[in-house]
């Protein structure tokens, strides 16, 4: 799930409230001297009222993921426990696993186009994705040892390194760099859905896959990327925060943070799995 899907959510929530507080997205009054009263407080979206309550903190998101974060792991304590011990030797996934995984591909959507559900969806989807991360964690586990630590703490590595980076403004997030970073997320994806569907046919594309240095580039590249969906995801909840979107906005931001999260780990463990392959 891109940043380019939870861009459209968030700013569907504000939309709509926009249409619930009449006046608010309105030209601004003059003043007694004829000039413009000032109410903005960024490009993204004129000021909320001052007396509004309620609305989204980024201390909020942050709770907000952290909770859905717990969740997830939970649901990946059962995962793991689920998947029988596979065969040395076999990268060989359990035949259950395409069911939570396309449930949570459904609620994804489902939170994307209805973002006030995120406080409900949110958790559902960390559930089945817990599932899913548990059960592919435990098979990586078996055939390299160890593999599955070191991809947690890639990961965390990299959301402390990206956050640093994006509140210290060294990574300065652009209208530029937002479609870059969408339009190769959605090549991406497109990408691996032609190659999942080749799969079903025992058609596989080559180099991308295995373990050689192309492959390795590829899952480099590819981990890069989830990398800096990251930042945007920082920069979407930083808007929300600015145009002051309602407090349950908090659960749709803390959604997109997870599901990048839930994809930098799984790219990351594939690309271990290369290298030591």
């Amino acid at each position: 799930m891109g940043n380019a899907v939870m861009e459209r959510g968030l700013k569907q929530a504000e939309a709509e409230l926009h249409e619930t507080d009449a006046g608010w997205a309105a030209p601004a009054a003059a003043t007694a001297s004829g000039a413009l009263q000032p109410e903005t407080v960024s490009d993204w979206t004129p000021a909320p009222p001052a007396g509004r309550l309620r609305t989204m903190t980024m201390g909020g998101v942050a709770s907000a993921t952290g909770v859905l974060l717990v969740v997830l792991l939970a649901a990946g304590v059962v995962g793991w426990n689920l998947v029988t011990e596979p065969e040395p030797g076999q990268l060989r996934f359990p035949g259950w696993l395409f069911v939570p995984l396309l449930a949570a591909v459904g609620v994804a959507f489902l939170t994307v186009f209805r973002p006030e559900l995120a406080r409900l969806t949110g958790p559902v989807y960390a559930i089945l994705e817990g599932l899913v991360l548990g059960a592919i964690s435990r098979v990586y586990e078996e055939q390299w040892n160890g593999i599955v630590l070191q991809a947690v703490a890639i990961t965390v590595f990299v959301l402390g390194a990206m956050a640093f980076l994006y509140a210290t403004r060294i990574i300065k997030v652009t209208d530029r760099m937002r479609r870059i970073v969408v339009g190769a997320m959605l090549g991406l994806f497109v990408f691996y859905g032609i190659s999942l569907l080749l799969s079903l046919f025992s058609v596989s594309v080559p180099l991308i896959w295995d373990s050689g240095p192309f492959g390795i580039l590829f899952s480099v590249a590819v981990c890069g990327l989830a990398a800096f969906n990251l930042a945007l995801d920082f920069d979407l909840a930083e808007r929300g925060v600015q145009a002051g979107l309602p407090k349950q906005m908090e659960w749709f931001c803390g959604f997109a943070l997870m599901v990048s999260l839930v994809w930098l780990y799984l790219e990351v463990l594939r690309l271990l799995g290369k290298l030591r392959s």
